[in-house]
């Protein structure tokens, strides 16, 4: 047996512990203590204004509008895409639905504002010729545009009038022209019933 080990009895883990605890001065410990009930204290406090905005969120970004409810009259189509008519329609009042600070009227008679949507424009641009044979397309860069008015039904003004609003999207004629096209455009309107929204809604 080596010299030393095994002489006396082993050390108390809980009395090592103690005797590090009382090695501290008392005022430092005061501190230690005051320091970790602060910092509890401070994630408590930040919690409840974590909750407290959660609760008060609402969608929607910019000043609130000066009317509280609208009326979307039936979307105007001077192009020659019949199916771009109900795509706008459809995500523009999902669109103007989803915001918390109106609610969507059935009727002019019941709305604050009417809002008029014309859709005026559809055309594409050729981004990148088929390879192989320049004559034809690979990439189409689509535009779809319209014109928007805003009119207060209390009052009589308009807010806004014939404001135009334009979208694009990128194409590929892969599956064929036509067929892009017809996949693209619910693209189009969903991006171009945000912008109205935006123009009607975000900019006071």
């Amino acid at each position: 047996m080596n010299p030393g080990l095994g002489d006396g009895p082993a050390a108390d883990p809980q009395a090592v512990a103690a005797s590090d605890h009382t090695s501290i001065p008392r005022d430092r410990r005061l501190r230690i203590r005051r320091g970790g009930r602060t910092g509890i204290k401070a994630l408590g406090v930040l919690l409840c204004l974590g909750w407290t905005a959660c609760t008060h969120y609402q969608l929607g970004t910019g000043a609130r509008p000066t009317f509280q409810s609208i009326y979307v009259e039936p979307v105007a189509n001077k192009t020659l895409v019949p199916q771009a008519r109900e795509a706008v329609t459809t995500h523009l009042r999902q669109t103007l639905l989803r915001d918390a600070r109106l609610t969507l009227a059935h009727s002019p008679e019941n709305a604050d504002a009417t809002l008029r949507v014309t859709i005026t424009d559809f055309h594409r641009d050729t981004a990148s010729p088929r390879e192989g044979d320049t004559g034809l397309a690979r990439k189409f860069n689509l535009t779809l545009g319209a014109a928007c008015t805003l009119r207060d039904n209390r009052s009589g003004r308009t807010i806004v009038e014939a404001r135009p609003i334009s979208v694009q999207r990128e194409a590929f004629t892969d599956s064929g022209q036509l067929q892009s096209e017809y996949q693209t455009i619910p693209l189009l309107a969903e991006s171009l019933a945000g912008k109205i929204a935006h123009a009607i809604l975000d900019v006071w």
